[in-house]
């Protein structure tokens, strides 16, 4: 059996803790035990088992207390199915370990295939809580990312520029943006085509993105053919020079599309906020008014050119 959850067992009695350990092991699954629910809260709390099987009655820490600390606790990184032994079977007895926490219960002595049984619809419950997770997670990327380029979009920047802006005035540090346009955009798309178009407004994004650091810069699509980059603990020497040595990859390397090759170049605006800049009342409205000037000051000075300057 492939890819099965590990497992935490709490049995106080070793008779029966060895015999859950050697059936389960048997099998494939990872299996952790404990003495006592207390324990098994311990070593659940330092690592995450997304099944437990506890015992009723134990020392310290019994079964119930057990699923419900389990179930309160906030840290704890998905779903855990719990399930219970006892040698209780009343149906009172059941609804309250049910009530405590407990997915599923087996009687003792268990049997063996039943206790396979529980532990397939626990899996089953478990990939389904996983699916759903990284179902999640991928609409949550789509709803930041441009679906044409891959980078960030003008929502994301709209929530997080502003964030990266108090983050540098609370410790200090430098920020800069690079604005960025692709000059005479209109003409690719006219005399090339709109999928022409699309694959040059993607491989330029695939450039701006290799320019930066991972996990600490970042690129999102202003809009049409226009792309910010954010540069923490940036001065605005460091973005110039950025801005400048893309400004010449751009305009010395063709770009491919499905029509052939085409040659375009970029104008740049650059700013940042300093660190000896004590205004922390300057936002990133303001910044982002402000590089858009420079953005404009080099198109209207002629276009494939760099231009920038402090807030």
């Amino acid at each position: 059996m492939d890819d099965l959850f590990p497992v935490l067992i709490a049995e106080d009695d070793p008779v029966s803790r060895r015999l859950l350990e050697k059936n389960l092991s048997k099998v494939g699954y990872v299996v952790v035990s404990a003495a006592n629910g207390q324990e098994a809260l311990e070593i659940f709390k330092r690592n995450f088992f997304p099944i437990v099987i506890s015992d009723w009655m134990m020392p310290k820490m019994n079964g119930l207390e057990l699923c419900k600390a389990i179930r309160s606790d906030k840290s704890k990184k998905g779903y855990v199915y719990i399930v219970l032994l006892t040698g209780k079977n009343s149906k009172e007895d059941i609804i309250k370990g049910l009530e405590a926490g407990a997915d599923d219960y087996l009687t003792k002595p268990f049997n063996r295939a039943e206790l396979f049984a529980r532990l397939n619809t626990g899996t089953r419950i478990l990939e389904l809580e996983k699916s759903l997770k990284n179902a999640n997670e991928e609409i949550k990327i789509l709803s930041i990312t441009d679906p044409l380029t891959f980078v960030y979009n003008r929502g994301y920047l709209n929530e997080h520029l502003p964030h990266e802006m108090e983050r540098a005035k609370r410790y200090g540090h430098n920020l800069s943006v690079v604005l960025c346009d692709i000059d005479f955009f209109k003409r690719v798309n006219d005399e090339y085509g709109h999928q022409a178009g699309d694959d040059v407004l993607k491989a330029f994004a695939r450039r701006l993105i290799g320019s930066v650091r991972n996990d600490v810069d970042w690129v999102a699509r202003y809009g049409g053919e226009e792309f910010l980059i954010v540069l923490s603990e940036t001065d605005i020497k460091g973005a110039m020079i950025l801005a400048e040595r893309l400004r010449n990859e751009i305009s010395k390397k063709a770009f491919k599309t499905h029509g052939g090759t085409l040659n375009i170049t970029a104008s740049f605006g650059v700013t940042g906020w300093n660190k000896r800049n004590q205004d922390n009342k300057i936002s990133s409205d303001v910044m982002i008014n402000r590089v858009d000037q420079y953005l404009y000051q080099a198109k209207n000075g002629g276009r494939n050119m760099v231009k920038g300057g402090e807030l």
